[in-house]
């Protein structure tokens, strides 16, 4: 399986890219090919001491940084690692993975790799953590305008994601809304929750926020302004909670010794909600599997991003998206 890799997407790039990489070659026996300026990435790995042998280094001197236009991914004189990389997805790689710009990544998705016949809009869909077990947001903000249309079809993909990568039979699908009644929030919203119980999904109606956390659905579906905000939430409280609890045991030699005892415990709640474990988002919706890894992806946090690529691959999903949306067509 060929996955190439954005090195100069991402706060942390190229260093924590290439140990995370460095750690996905050695768990998932992937091969890697890196993409951007051959001389930093062989120099960075000289003086962090990271063995890059496993990898092919395709050489292109630029970068696409977060303040860059969504579109300059698709300028024809662009010699960028994140253009380059879309172009080798284009001639055969597998699936691509970076932590860079957004907005570009989904221009070279949408432009490039292009879109699945019959979908109008591909989504970002994250794997969260929940109290249960994880669940799928999406769209995670590459729409944030939405009409009623694309959230039936991001819950459609989102459904087969969970199926497919994720291993979770008939996926209970809810529309994120401010309140459980479907009499609840505004047009795009009632529009939305029609053609969801219409559909042939399992979609078990409208989810208020603060039952998100506790996993009572599989797939939440949101355009893509208000999944983003549900999402970057999310992790701040995460890590506010963690802190707290921290900050708590760390009072004083009596809490410090009543950590002791609950350490273990403490351990495995941090696991259950650290997004490290799941590492970047989907991009659904396009003819190539590409993930985007979180912006300030460690080394940890870019190889399960690489994982849920893996995973991703393996799967007939995309052939199944494929045959959903020409069936979609032809009955509409």
């Amino acid at each position: 399986m060929k996955v190439v890799v954005d090195a100069f997407g991402g706060d942390n790039a190229p260093k924590e890219i290439l140990k995370g990489s460095a750690l996905a070659a050695g768990e998932y026996g992937v091969d890697i090919i890196f993409t951007g300026d051959r001389e930093k990435i062989i120099q960075c790995a000289a003086e962090n001491d990271i063995d890059i042998k496993f990898a092919e280094i395709v050489d292109c001197p630029g970068v696409i940084t977060m303040n860059d236009s969504p579109t300059a991914v698709i300028d024809k004189h662009n010699k960028s690692s994140m253009s380059e990389a879309f172009r080798l997805l284009n001639d055969g790689a597998d699936a691509f993975v970076s932590a860079g710009n957004t907005g570009a990544i989904t221009v070279g998705a949408t432009l490039i790799t292009k879109r699945i016949p019959g979908v109008q809009r591909p989504c970002i869909a994250s794997v969260l953590p929940s109290a249960n077990k994880p669940f799928l947001l999406a769209d995670c903000g590459a729409n944030a305008d939405c009409r009623a249309q694309f959230l039936r079809q991001f819950a459609e993909m989102g459904s087969l994601y969970m199926k497919n990568v994720m291993h979770c039979e008939n996926p209970r699908v809810a529309l994120a809304n401010n309140g459980a009644e479907k009499t609840k929030g505004n047009a795009l919203a009632k529009e939305a929750y029609s053609l969801l119980k219409n559909s042939k999904i399992n979609f078990t109606g409208n989810i208020e926020g603060r039952q998100i956390p506790f996993g009572d659905a599989d797939v939440v579906i949101a355009d893509g302004f208000t999944g983003n905000l549900i999402l970057k939430m999310y992790e701040g409280v995460a890590k506010a909670l963690m802190n707290g609890v921290a900050g708590i045991f760390k009072k004083n030699i009596f809490t410090m010794l009543s950590a002791l005892a609950v350490s273990g415990g403490i351990k495995d709640m941090k696991k259950q909600f650290d997004y490290k474990e799941y590492g970047g988002a989907a991009l659904l919706g396009v003819n190539k599997c590409v993930i985007k890894a979180h912006g300030s992806s460690d080394s940890k946090a870019f190889k399960s991003a690489i994982g849920q690529a893996v995973k991703f691959v393996k799967t007939d999903l995309i052939s199944e998206m494929k045959q959903l949306f020409e069936e979609v067509s032809v009955n509409e």
